[in-house]
């Protein structure tokens, strides 16, 4: 699973026909004989595997998981961004236009390009004579990648069209609600629990499980403040047994220890390629099986340092002071973490071969090392082939910490926050008495902030706190981080429609303030 050919993507193209005009049509006009159509696709079970595996292909399109899909996420208030590159930085100072290269170019493409691919699997596989149960599975992975596809589209963009059908090239359907989107994911992740599997080895490690599937309807759940419903999901996940902290939280962030017991969903990558990028917002097989977040978000030289952590979130690691429980005066030491996620002065470690001062970065200056190469290169390229980490079960334990606070169940929630806090290489001082639900409600988004840093869920968990729906949550984010200066109401909060698609089917209206 690890290493899925991108060959294969183009058996999921079926009816994608080259065809050229001219004055010699008998001439011009030629079909290649050995190119898939949907005619002579779809007929048998290596046929739909093979179109489960485009579907997980297009989650490692450019604009999904591979590049773009991190600068969506890193709008929220533990980034910024001093690149050159003006388009970047705006984009991350809500200076959004429609015809942004992040969104216009690619975003919308590829997800809407993974969604068609779902769909043809779901209209085609169904009548394939094959082993009901292999069908069943396949089936239930391909909604999960549909939802997790929508799931981004809705919490970016808001109001969609939701298409559910194998598309044509004229294919229109109306523009849905965010609600009607979140109805969508909720209906095919309730359809892909019952078939999947609590967990896969060998060739199949990494394919979507129950697990994956119940912690991504918990996640809708918490955004639409069910709380009881998604506890309950994630109950059952931590209940399964199936999944456990790794000792090393360095772990979760390397190529060393992939699908590991913390894992619930990744997206599969490896530094093997086809060619030196990907073909940037092309449908070609021939793209590459890596990813190039890390020549984005390190330190300058080795990379490109486009996106960088704020300042406020590297002092959240400093806990020498802070007194967990109330009246406390227990001394915490610097969490660990902080430079498995962070290249600042503060660590004396070796980044690319040099530490900080020999590399003569600015020391007010901090840097992204999550998800770096630095410990076994010198410099980054475009081919990294660590794993992202899309659902890890320290947020699973976080956020049903998270839901059991908002029901006033403290007493419960406090050993989950433990859990995370107390992994052997992280090892703090647990927390100890008696919390207000207040007081507990924000323990657990510092420590959500801390053990997810740089992992792009912090989007989600501000927009999900409702921060960016009054006055009030934009200056708690501002305090952090003053981009959210331009930040509108009622506006930023979605990204602009692409203008270009508006144009296409005037029947898709654009988002406020645009």
């Amino acid at each position: 699973m690890k290493k899925v050919n991108k060959f294969l993507t183009l058996l999921c193209a079926g009816g994608l026909f080259l065809t050229a005009t001219g004055c010699e049509k008998d001439l011009l006009d030629k079909s290649n004989p050995n190119a898939p159509t949907t005619a002579d696709f779809w007929k048998t079970s290596d046929d739909a595997v093979k179109g489960v595996f485009a579907c997980y292909s297009g989650l490692q399109q450019f604009a999904v998981y591979y590049r773009s899909w991190h600068f969506m996420a890193h709008r929220s208030d533990e980034s910024f961004s001093q690149s050159p590159f003006v388009e970047l930085a705006n984009f991350t100072r809500f200076l959004t236009p429609d015809n942004n290269f992040f969104i216009s170019s690619f975003a919308w493409n590829d997800y809407y390009r993974t969604i068609f691919r779902c769909n043809q699997v779901l209209a085609n596989v169904p009548g394939i004579d094959m082993n009901a149960t292999l069908k069943n599975r396949l089936l239930s992975e391909t909604r999960f990648i549909r939802a997790l596809s929508y799931f981004d589209l809705a919490y970016f963009f808001g109001n969609l069209p939701l298409i559910t059908v194998e598309s044509k090239v004229n294919t229109r359907v109306p523009q849905s609600t965010q609600a009607e989107a979140e109805a969508l994911i909720i209906a095919d992740l309730q359809a892909a629990i019952p078939n999947l599997d609590l967990e896969y080895s060998g060739v199949d490690k990494g394919r979507v499980t129950k697990g994956a599937a119940q912690a991504l309807l918990a996640r809708v759940y918490m955004h639409q403040g069910k709380y009881a419903q998604a506890s309950a999901l994630f109950a059952e996940i931590i209940s399964t047994g199936k999944y456990a902290l790794v000792p090393s939280y360095l772990d979760n962030f390397t190529d060393t220890n992939e699908n590991n017991s913390e894992s619930v969903f990744e997206v599969q990558f490896t530094d093997l390629v086809l060619e030196q990028q990907p073909s940037q917002g092309q449908d070609n097989a021939a793209s590459s099986e890596s990813h190039d977040r890390p020549n984005f978000f390190g330190p300058p030289g080795p990379t490109f340092a486009d996106v960088q952590p704020r300042r406020w979130l590297l002092d959240e690691y400093r806990d020498s002071t802070v007194a967990f429980a109330p009246g406390s005066t227990t001394k915490h030491r610097i969490d660990p973490r902080r430079d498995v996620c962070i290249i600042s002065n503060r660590n004396p470690e070796v980044f690319y071969g040099k530490t900080f001062a020999d590399w003569g970065w600015n020391p007010s200056q901090q840097y992204w090392r999550k998800y770096q190469n630095d410990r076994t290169r010198t410099n980054e390229n475009f081919t990294s082939g660590i794993n992202h980490r899309v659902i890890r079960y320290a947020d699973v334990l976080l956020m049903q910490a998270e839901a059991l606070t908002e029901m006033n169940q403290m007493s419960a929630a406090v050993p989950l926050v433990n859990l995370v806090r107390q992994r052997p290489s992280v090892n703090l001082a647990p927390l100890t008495g008696t919390f207000t639900q207040a007081t507990l409600r924000q323990l657990i988004r510092s420590e959500r902030a801390k053990e997810l840093a740089g992992e792009g869920t912090r989007w989600y968990d501000i927009l999900r706190w409702g921060l960016m729906d009054n006055q009030a949550g934009i200056d708690e984010l501002k305090a952090r981080d003053g981009d959210f200066t331009n930040f509108r109401l009622g506006i930023s909060k979605l990204l602009p429609i692409p203008q270009r698609d508006i144009d296409i089917d005037p029947g898709i209206k654009q988002n406020p303030g645009y």
